[in-house]
């Protein structure tokens, strides 16, 4: 595993003239937004009776009454609601709908490299890096606390790629540097010096030089 890391490393160091010709990224949406794997409750207020729950299909489509078959993953709530009434309101009058999110999809991060219990784990709390790395079971001796490598992704397509001095961070002056872990970061502890680093990369292209599992 660590031998891919070190060939990933350097691939995106060769790949960092391609920086000037990365497009213009889209801000990181806060608000959460249905997946597939997620439960949701869709309730109609004045009839009850096709109130329903369903789990959201790998091509983000539920089936329940009166509306039958939905796309809802990569919607808001409200989002939801709204394409569900409308086509509920074919065959109703005037419904009003309620959608709950009744059980989604816990969000996780992922340590690899140079760490004692590389893998994912649950983002539970404000979890920081270095959280991250004492999870995974702390660096190993051979790992370069120096220059960590953030992976998070900013859209479909593309990933935000940075490194972080841990070492630093794990001191009194930078303690306040340390950053934030969020559902779907993948962190990694190289063994070996990284000289350079890709800022953006696309997701296709990352899970190639790393060799690592799609989620």
């Amino acid at each position: 595993m660590s031998r891919l890391l070190f060939q990933a490393a350097l691939w995106l160091a060769l790949a960092a003239e391609l920086s000037a010709q990365t497009p213009a990224l889209q801000a990181r949406e806060s608000g959460y937004r249905i997946q597939p794997g997620d439960g949701v409750e869709v309730q109609y207020r004045y009839t009850p009776e096709f109130n329903a729950k369903a789990t959201v299909q790998p091509d983000g489509r539920i089936a329940i009454p009166i509306a039958g078959f939905v796309l809802v993953g990569g919607l808001t709530l409200e989002e939801a609601r709204g394409t569900i009434t409308a086509l509920a309101g074919q065959r109703l009058r005037d419904p009003e709908v309620i959608v709950l999110l009744a059980d989604f999809v816990k969000p996780t991060f992922t340590v690899a490299g140079q760490v004692a219990r590389p893998g994912r784990y649950d983002v539970r709390g404000g979890i920081t890096a270095v959280d991250a790395v004492a999870i995974s079971g702390g660096f190993t001796p051979s790992s370069k606390h120096s220059q960590v490598i953030l992976v998070r992704r900013v859209n479909d397509e593309y990933a935000d790629v940075r490194v972080v001095d841990l070492k630093r961070v794990m001191s009194a002056a930078g303690i306040k540097e340390d950053i934030k872990i969020q559902g779907g970061d993948l962190l990694i502890v190289p063994q070996n010096r990284v000289s350079k680093m890709e800022r953006y990369v696309q997701w296709g292209q990352l899970y190639a030089g790393f060799g690592l599992w799609r989620r």
